[in-house]
């Protein structure tokens, strides 16, 4: 899915991964990778990048099945190989 916007709302990357704001919220919190930018009211806004490492966990947790620390330590030692991974399942 292309994403055309330079920055998205929790409530509309919830939307487009189909998993609650709650959980992009607790992930955010659990991992040092997704760190959206905020406003001066605490209102969170995700580039498309941001919304891309969210991919990434997701696979790895929701897909994979690996537990939070595994997926960081994953992502943060083989970040073009899950990337690609990733990429390669969401094309099938």
């Amino acid at each position: 899915m292309e994403l055309s916007k330079k920055y998205y709302k929790i409530s509309e990357v919830a939307a487009i991964l189909n998993i609650p704001a709650s959980t992009l919220r607790f992930w955010e919190d659990k991992f040092t990778l997704i760190k959206p930018h905020r406003n001066e009211h605490g209102t969170r806004f995700y580039t498309p990048k941001d919304i891309e490492v969210i991919r990434m966990v997701y696979y790895l947790v929701k897909e994979k099945g690996l537990k939070l620390d595994a997926a960081q330590e994953q992502i943060r030692n083989n970040h073009s190989g899950v990337s690609r991974k990733h990429k390669a399942i969401e094309r099938l």
